[in-house]
């Protein structure tokens, strides 16, 4: 088997909705290594996807977050708890949320209230012993595999990459935003707390100087023409980080403000691709959810009222 093809990519049918969420599959002489393993609503498509492939969760040597939102790293405590084994790497500011996810979960819950088991199901802590604190800069060695981390803040203070530095391929979470599947449109995701656009930047700009041969976006799949991608992505950034701050300076209500920005992007969307897609796009990433954290930052900014 040739090095590219130890990488795999295999969808987790979010919520019965394929191209939502994916996982990374690194093979290595080993066993497997998962880059973000999705929440638990996912895992039992996982488990189907890593057998097509011929693998199972036994399989797994441990597991890469990007970051710890649920969406990508949910499911960590689970599959740590049934193949006790497994390790899991995640930047150290993330690391302490990881083996008590209490405050994530309080944090989640102001975004996604009640809805938020039914999104993303049970999150269990992961024994420190299993953890795995990064900073960045590390090159890791996965069973004779060498995977290289970059710190890459911007869309949350505690983000990573990782480059495989066989295939030169390049798992950057949501750093490198949001495209589904053959749609046209990139999406920057902005959630709370801590969006930061200097910051963005930058990490766009030291994914940049790896040269990878191809991006891996959580949502959704393969990038082959990176730096092309990755130029959209920091004017669409740009851009919806001007629109809000507009947005603020107008009168009415906050909500009033945000319904002005969702009306706006999602009209965006639904010009470029049809409805069904389009609202592929809510659930990759709530339009509310990118006006709370945008507004959230120019706020902290002090540009805003």
């Amino acid at each position: 088997m040739s090095e590219q093809a130890d990488v795999e990519f295999v969808d987790l049918d979010f919520l019965g909705q394929p191209g939502v969420i994916g996982t990374g599959v690194l093979r290595t002489r080993g066993g497997v290594w998962l880059i973000d393993p999705g929440p638990s609503t996912g895992l039992a498509a996982l488990q189907k996807k890593l057998a097509t492939l011929g693998l199972s969760l036994a399989d797994v040597r441990g597991l890469l977050l990007t970051h710890i939102h649920l969406d990508h790293a949910g499911a960590s405590g689970i599959i740590v708890r049934q193949h006790p084994s497994v390790r899991v790497f995640v930047h150290e500011r993330g690391a302490p949320h990881v083996v008590d996810p209490s405050r994530l979960l309080e944090s989640a819950g102001r975004l996604y209230a009640g809805d938020l088991e039914r999104l993303w199901g049970e999150v269990a802590p992961v024994p420190a012993a299993n953890v795995q604190a990064l900073k960045g800069g590390e090159r890791l060695d996965l069973d004779g595999r060498s995977v290289e981390v970059t710190y890459t803040p911007g869309h949350a203070s505690h983000h990573v990459a990782y480059l495989d530095s066989h295939s030169g391929f390049t798992f950057v979470g949501d750093t490198g935003g949001v495209r589904l599947g053959p749609a046209p449109h990139l999406l920057p995701p902005t959630p709370p707390p801590d969006i930061d656009l200097p910051s963005w930047n930058r990490s766009i700009a030291g994914i940049r100087q790896w040269k990878p041969t191809r991006l891996y976006i959580t949502h959704f799949g393969a990038v082959d023409e990176p730096l092309t991608h990755l130029e959209e992505l920091e004017r669409r950034l740009s851009s919806f980080a001007d629109l809000v701050r507009a947005l603020l300076q107008e009168p009415g209500s906050d909500e009033e403000r945000m319904s002005r920005f969702v009306e706006r992007a999602a009209g965006e969307l639904r010009r470029t691709m049809p409805e069904e897609e389009a609202s592929r796009y809510q659930l990759a990433v709530p339009l509310q959810h990118c006006w709370l954290g945008l507004a959230r930052y120019w706020r902290k900014k002090g540009g805003s009222p």
